[in-house]
């Protein structure tokens, strides 16, 4: 698993687009499990930190919130916009750590196992990935 900052270290182009496409907008959809193992979607906003963290927060006792303190597992699927095909379509998924906090709400920090960005360029899908494990690469399909 990585932090943001190590993914932006070993795959910097791909991280601009990444994060273009995290700042486009506020808010995110992002799955979690429920006890059962099904899956749960959530509405969310993410923070880059000036440290290179990526982080979200949920309100106390929320069902987002516990399901992560639970089973960190988490998809996070980048709002694509209003020209998604154009900008590309991220998604990324790891695990999420609640950090101690202060007030009532959970924050929790993402430790990211995968990153994908999926464009359309010259008629050609393109998937453009990242993992700590296999760095960066590209698959193109027509």
């Amino acid at each position: 698993m990585a932090t943001w900052q190590q993914f932006a270290d070993a795959a910097p182009d791909l991280a601009t687009a990444v994060r273009a496409r995290l700042t486009a907008t506020k808010h995110h959809v992002l799955a979690t499990l429920r006890k059962d193992g099904a899956p749960r979607v959530s509405g969310t906003e993410v923070d880059l930190t000036e440290d290179g963290h990526l982080r979200l927060g949920s309100m106390s006792q929320a069902r987002k919130g516990n399901g992560l303190k639970r089973d960190g597992r988490f998809a996070l699927h980048a709002n694509p916009g209003d020209d998604s095909m154009h900008d590309g379509d991220a998604k990324l998924s790891g695990i999420a750590t609640a950090l101690p906090g202060t007030g009532p709400d959970d924050t929790f920090e993402l430790d990211l196992r995968e990153v994908v960005l999926t464009t359309v360029e010259n008629d050609e899908l393109v998937i453009r990935l990242w993992t700590p494990e296999g760095g960066a690469r590209e698959i193109r399909r027509k």
